[in-house]
């Protein structure tokens, strides 16, 4: 028994005990009975409390004992498996990501900029300057740091290029140094990721199965192995997603804890004056959410959504426990602290991500309000559409210098995205995302017969390509499918997360399509994919009450589409690495020609 059919087997066992408590049921009618033909499972009837705080299945034990170990021991290692399979799937991930991860010895696409931006925030605490030919002064074996303390100006906050210097400041100014972080944070989001699948799908089987869908995708992996900023935002925006999740579980337990003992019908007065109280796990999400929108801006699209997300499942619990007016009830007692856990939260976070740029005096535009009027902005700009207001002036004297210059500073940043249309060879339009249209080429050289290990007499590439695995993604186009009337028909909520991440991170940037954008900026909504596929498989794998003949041809579907998955990434892996292959092999693997 396989250990996808050993988890389905305890929910299934979970399912028949919850219906053997609740009354009997009419018999199935026949439209009843062809659903579950295809899969569908009525819902188990259930009290209240139950559907507040829906339970973890107890981890099944037939694998284990038909492994041959003891039932005792069988038991201990059923009830670890929560922990223990998510560490072994992150384990995997990061021997992967951490294999030779200073090959190529280069400076790959953007690393030009916020591997030696790092290496400044380091030395000066803001952004300074090198020289034109710094890379080579860099890699040379007698290695130079052409940098000065000139500012700089540069147009994304410092969050993610600290975390780089992490990295850079422990094991020095090369290669490995510059993306260490990236690849510590690569496997860390492949644990989060099994731990929030298994929160959200209440399934180890199906949260492993998201963390190990996102451990073999290319962009995540090539995202892992280089100093970029994306995969940043993508780990605290994962974060914050967990912590939202965590919260909620906490909310419905407080709802739950207050219900009368005796009852079976939910209590309108419960479930609308009932306190939440302070809730640190939102406070967290607020933290994550400001580190992500300190490191990119489009962090601030997933703080909207999110918020949002949260308040909604508000919404959700008080009208479970009760509440005539649930939205009154949410309006009242939740959206205010949702508003100050979540929205000055992130936005003091963001401030202090720039602890280097106020406590120095050098960084750019650190001191351009000095000894310049104070004066409120005479016109806003409505972002989208370009429409201007004018404003009447007003005296800002109060507001200290520093935070007038950041302001200043932040405006110029701001017209510099927006403005920002200058073609690109490897650049893409956000519809062609999900299809993998256009990927980014980070490195590419052409080896000679002889040279770097090429074999190949017709002579031989190194690339390093920005790609998902290309299976992956395309099966991840009919998973939102199938989230999108989970959501829509079947009012799942956790269909309804999934898509609001995916969104949060993928539908701000089709109001910027005139812009220079690229398809690794896909990589912060990636996880929610993983979920959205790992939601299809579990309904193809079948529902607690399908038949065992139903179950095997599930479990054969499903795992032979995730076994064609790794395979694909195991064949694109040269790819990956920017290993020499010959320019055959190279050339078979371009299934596209706008991959060239």
């Amino acid at each position: 028994m396989t250990s996808d059919t050993a988890d389905t087997a305890t929910q299934a066992d979970w399912a028949e005990q919850t219906h053997a408590e609740a009354p009997p049921e009419p018999p199935p009618s026949p439209w009843q009975r062809r659903l579950r033909r295809f899969g569908h499972a009525a819902r188990p009837r259930a009290d209240v409390r139950e559907r507040l705080i829906q339970p973890y299945p107890e981890p099944g034990t037939r694998l284990w004992v038909s492994l041959g170990l003891s039932p005792d021991l069988a038991g201990r290692l059923a009830r670890w498996s929560g922990w223990g399979g998510p560490l072994l799937v992150a384990l995997f991930a990061g021997l992967i990501r951490f294999w030779n991860l200073g090959s190529p010895h280069a400076v790959i696409f953007d690393e030009t900029y916020y591997a030696k931006d790092a290496w400044s925030l380091l030395q000066y605490g803001y952004e300074g300057s090198w020289t034109d030919k710094a890379n080579d002064a860099i890699l040379a074996a007698h290695q130079t740091i052409p940098l000065s303390p000139t500012a700089s100006y540069v147009v994304h906050p410092p969050v993610g290029k600290w975390v780089i210097a992490v990295g850079e400041w422990m094991f020095g100014m090369n290669p490995f140094g510059w993306r260490f972080s990236m690849a510590v944070l690569g496997t860390l989001s492949v644990l989060m990721l099994c731990r929030i699948g298994r929160r959200l799908f209440r399934s180890t089987v199906l949260g492993c199965l998201a963390g190990g869908l996102m451990a073999v995708d290319g962009l995540h992996y090539v995202m892992s192995r280089a100093a970029l900023l994306d995969l940043v935002v993508m780990f605290f925006v994962l974060a914050a997603f967990g912590c939202l999740l965590v919260d909620r579980d906490k909310a419905r337990a407080r709802l739950a804890a207050a219900l009368p003992d005796d009852s079976d019908r939910p209590n309108a007065l419960t479930g609308a004056k009932t306190s939440l109280g302070l809730r640190p796990w939102r406070i967290a999400a607020g933290v994550s959410l400001g580190l992500a929108a300190g490191t990119k801006w489009n962090g601030l699209y997933v703080l909207l959504a999110f918020f949002v997300l949260t308040l909604l499942w508000d919404v959700s619990a008080r009208r479970l426990a009760g509440a005539r007016q649930p939205w009154l009830s949410v309006f009242i007692k939740d959206t205010g602290w949702a508003l100050l856990s979540l929205i000055p939260v992130a936005i003091t976070t963001y401030l202090l991500s720039w602890t280097g740029w106020f406590f120095t005096k050098g960084g750019y535009d650190r001191n351009w309000a000095h000894g310049r009027a104070g004066l409120s902005p005479d016109h806003f700009t409505l972002p989208f559409i370009g429409l201007q207001l004018h404003l009447p002036q007003v005296s800002m004297t109060w507001v200290p210098e520093v935070f007038r210059s950041l302001w200043h500073y932040e405006s110029q940043v701001y017209a510099f995205h927006v403005g920002l249309v200058s073609p690109h060879t490897y650049q893409s339009n956000p519809w062609s995302w999900l299809i993998l249209g256009r990927p980014v080429s980070y490195f590419y050289e052409s080896p000679k017969y002889g040279q770097d290990g090429c074999t190949a007499v017709a002579g031989c590439a190194r690339e390093v390509l920005g790609i998902g695995t290309p299976l992956l993604w395309w099966s991840a186009c009919f998973a939102l499918l199938y989230v999108l009337y989970r959501w829509a028909f079947r009012r799942d909520w956790r269909a309804g997360a999934i898509l609001c991440g995916v969104a949060a991170g993928y539908l701000p940037w089709f109001m910027y399509q005139q812009r220079t954008i690229f398809l690794f900026y896909a990589v912060v909504f990636l996880p929610f994919l993983c979920l959205a596929l790992a939601m299809m498989l579990g309904a193809i794998l079948g529902p607690p009450g399908a038949t065992e003949r139903r179950r095997m041809w599930g479990a054969v579907g499903a795992g032979t589409l995730v076994l064609l998955i790794v395979w694909n990434f195991i064949y694109f892996f040269p790819l990956y690495t920017g290993m020499t292959i010959p320019y055959t092999s190279w050339q078979s693997r371009m299934w596209l020609d706008s991959w060239i």
